[in-house]
């Protein structure tokens, strides 16, 4: 293996010249790590955010004045290229699906996991692309439906954002679950959504959400499109609003919500035990081995135009998923 390694480095936020591809000297896996050699990574829209340095509260995470993570990406695939000492669950040349997590570090050709950090082993019938597109979208789709709302059979689900990320995850595990589906997009992606499984498609361009009248168990939006208040008049007595987005709306519906009524809940499922994330990434991997998930890629970039990525992906339109191949 080449001593130096390409990798996107996160040089400032902004858009032009915030992410450089360079030459950088290969990680070494110590006793307890693992040295994958990347084959496919994804530019999530929590990447284009920590990017832009807009918000406050991502700052919080990546630095408030200038970035602290040296390389963005969480979710991978790749091949194992050399294991420490104390490893036993993976050898060289395992195929492997892996979250980086809060160490990131994905955008690039080779990165270093703890065998601790979320890794199984990929299904073989599918494609380094596909894999890498699982465990972002999969493991929060996953923990905010079955942990947070309780979801059961025979319930309503409305899914906000059912194209995307993690929306598509979102479609398919409701109705593994045996909810009833009502997915929101747009038109260009109705049909997308269906084949996913939606039972019922609103269309937020063409119909206003607040002239519905449908009552829903769990609301899931996926993209923070709407508030809590905006949604409530559609969830049931005892109904669950559920969002990804981090804001200080979102913070005080949580707060003003309670048990024995509405409520609104924001989780941050990125920072849940690594044995939880692991346990449910093999879940995720059995499903998709029982071809009960598909994953959702939109557009392919190569590690050198990482940044046409990023711009893509800040404009908020992505279906599914943004793949980067090495």
């Amino acid at each position: 293996m080449a001593e130096d390694v390409k990798a996107a480095l996160f040089k400032a936020y902004g858009s032009k010249g915030a992410i450089v591809v360079q030459d950088i000297a290969s990680p070494v896996p110590k006793e307890d790590e693992i040295l994958i050699k990347v084959k496919a990574t994804t530019v999530t829209a929590v990447d284009a955010i920590f990017r832009s340095g807009k918000d406050f509260f991502p700052r919080l995470a990546t630095g408030i004045f200038k970035p602290k993570i040296k390389t963005l990406g969480t979710e991978l695939s790749g091949v194992v290229e050399r294991v420490g000492d104390n490893v036993t669950r993976f050898d060289v040349g395992d195929e492997v699906i892996a979250d980086s997590g809060t160490n990131y570090g994905a955008h690039a050709e080779y990165v270093v996991v703890s065998e601790k950090d979320p890794i199984v082993h990929k299904p073989n019938h599918l494609s380094f692309k596909e894999a890498a597109a699982i465990s972002y979208g999969s493991l929060t789709a996953l923990s905010f439906l079955r942990d947070h709302g309780k979801i059961k059979q025979g319930n309503q689900v409305m899914i906000i954002g059912a194209s995307g990320s993690v929306g598509t995850y979102a479609v398919q595990l409701a109705k593994y679950y045996g909810a009833e589906v009502t997915g929101v997009c747009s038109s260009k992606n109705i049909a997308l959504v269906k084949s996913l499984g939606a039972d019922h498609i609103i269309d937020y361009r063409k119909t206003s959400l607040k002239d519905l009248q449908a009552q829903f168990d769990i609301i899931f939006d996926t993209v923070g499109k709407y508030s809590f208040g905006k949604t409530k008049h559609l969830l049931k007595p005892k109904g669950i609003y559920l969002t990804t987005i981090l804001s200080l709306r979102s913070v005080f519906d949580m707060l003003r919500t309670g048990q024995g009524k509405q409520k609104s809940i924001l989780a941050f499922t990125g920072l849940r035990k690594n044995k939880e994330k692991t346990d449910d990434l093999g879940f995720i991997t059995g499903l998709f081995n029982n071809h009960s998930l598909s994953a959702v890629i939109d557009k392919e970039y190569s590690l050198d135009t990482i940044s046409d990525a990023f711009d893509y992906v800040a404009q908020g339109h992505k279906t599914g998923n943004v793949v980067i191949t090495m």
